[in-house]
């Protein structure tokens, strides 16, 4: 009866707690923290009702001398440490809601909001990873043997933790390298990176890999280990607008003069160019051939890689159809 009656009472200061805790967050969210408490208290509802019920009914169970009375506080105790750590844990994802819906939704006008981005959301999974790891290790050392055994493991350098060092150091190497490369600045979320020779746009920065969005609509998923190792291009650290550029070997004979003008026609009447920048010019000489580079500049990746295969068709087919004499040919002198 008295068991049942604490159930009862903890049930009901739940209740209470929540309902003062609603009209509370009510009235004080209509000032200028509703951004905040209103998520908070529609997320973490449940979990802090949980919490208050089973800390009441932890504490106002008392221990008693009977073995059964000594393991239901124990389990109670244990269901405790899980809700508190499942408080903790829609806590932290309401932040990163929250962070997220307070930045602007335009990621292009601003690298600050790119790189928030890009951080926000490895540090809120660093931190439920060392939010469940603690909890873990709060429900074990409350077992006798499970605590002296990891006590010895901690305090010794033994066999067993050194295979599981050498087991988890994959996973930790990545975890830290996304920790790197979130902190780092080399790259954000919505940047066009050139990797292997393939450029796409980063799609998502996570503890242990990168996603990368290509061109063609491939997904690419690297390690984060990759981008602390190897070099990659970032075409957009700075600014999104990017810079493309087509080589094309023309004979020795061309007009540049005419290639200039017909390079210019083609820039301007193209929908992808940004009104920014293009220039043609000869960038290199062998025996049989020079080097016509063309760049212009574009809002994005995306826009760029469609401006160089448009102009690079269309130069293409100028020199075919109005001046085939310029194509490379290879020449050879007759001596008698």
């Amino acid at each position: 009866m008295r068991t049942a009656l604490i159930v009862l009472a903890a049930l009901a200061a739940a209740v209470v707690v929540d309902l003062v805790s609603g009209v509370l967050v009510r009235r004080v969210a209509r000032g200028r923290y509703s951004w905040l408490l209103e998520p908070l208290r529609h997320a973490c509802r449940r979990p802090a009702a949980t919490v208050l019920l089973v800390a009441t009914l932890f504490y106002a169970l008392p221990p008693g001398p009977d073995a059964w009375q000594r393991y239901l506080r124990h389990a109670i105790l244990l269901v405790l440490v899980g809700v508190c750590a499942w408080l903790v844990i829609k806590a932290l994802h309401v932040a990163e809601a929250v962070a997220f819906s307070r930045l602007p939704s335009d990621p292009v006008t601003s690298r600050r909001v790119r790189r928030a981005r890009t951080q926000i959301r490895p540090v809120r999974r660093l931190t439920v990873a060392v939010v469940t790891v603690v909890a873990v290790g709060l429900i074990l050392i409350t077992f006798r043997p499970v605590r002296l055994f990891g006590l010895s493991i901690l305090t010794s350098a033994g066999v067993v933790g050194a295979v599981i060092g050498l087991s988890a150091r994959t996973a930790l190497g990545n975890a830290f390298a996304g920790i790197q490369v979130a902190f780092a600045d080399g790259m954000h979320v919505g940047d066009v990176l050139v990797v292997d020779g393939e450029w796409g746009r980063v799609e998502e920065v996570k503890l242990t890999n990168v996603v990368i969005r290509l061109w063609d609509e491939r997904v690419l998923i690297l390690p984060t280990t990759y981008f602390t190792e190897r070099p990659f291009q970032n075409w957009t650290r700075n600014e999104f607008r990017v810079v493309g550029k087509i080589q094309l070997h023309v004979d020795h004979t061309a007009d540049l003069d005419a290639l200039r003008r017909e390079a210019r026609r083609l820039v301007e009447s193209s929908p992808l160019w940004d009104r920014d920048q293009w220039v043609l010019q000869m960038v290199d000489a062998t025996p049989q051939t020079v080097v016509i580079q063309v760049q212009a500049s574009a809002a994005d990746g995306a826009s760029a890689w469609d401006l160089r295969c448009d102009l690079r068709e269309g130069l293409v087919r100028y020199l075919r159809d109005q001046h085939p004499q310029w194509l490379p040919r290879t020449r050879s002198q007759y001596q008698p």
